[in-house]
């Protein structure tokens, strides 16, 4: 069993390590995945990088609810929750 400081520091190294090297920023991610799911819609909603975080945090819960939840989804829901709430704040 995973403690919580051990999830926080596994969601960090996902956010903060290679990740951004190997694919760019969560924000710059984000924004183009929010564009290709505007794209998709048709305009009848449009989201922004903000909504991309939250929904991507609301697909880990929905695993989580699954009842077949891996640790893994609990690290991701962290890491997604810290960029929404960096796109957030920096708005």
């Amino acid at each position: 069993m995973a403690k919580r400081t051990e999830i926080l520091d596994a969601a960090k190294r996902c956010v903060c390590g290679d990740r951004e090297q190997d694919y760019g920023s969560p924000e710059d991610s984000f924004n183009t995945i929010a564009g290709l799911w505007n794209a998709y819609l048709g305009g009848a909603v449009t989201l922004d990088a903000k909504d991309v975080a939250a929904m991507l945090a609301l697909l880990k819960i929905a695993r989580i609810a699954s009842g077949h939840a891996k640790e893994d989804n609990w690290v991701d829901l962290a890491g997604y929750a810290a960029c929404g709430g960096e796109i957030e704040t920096e708005a």
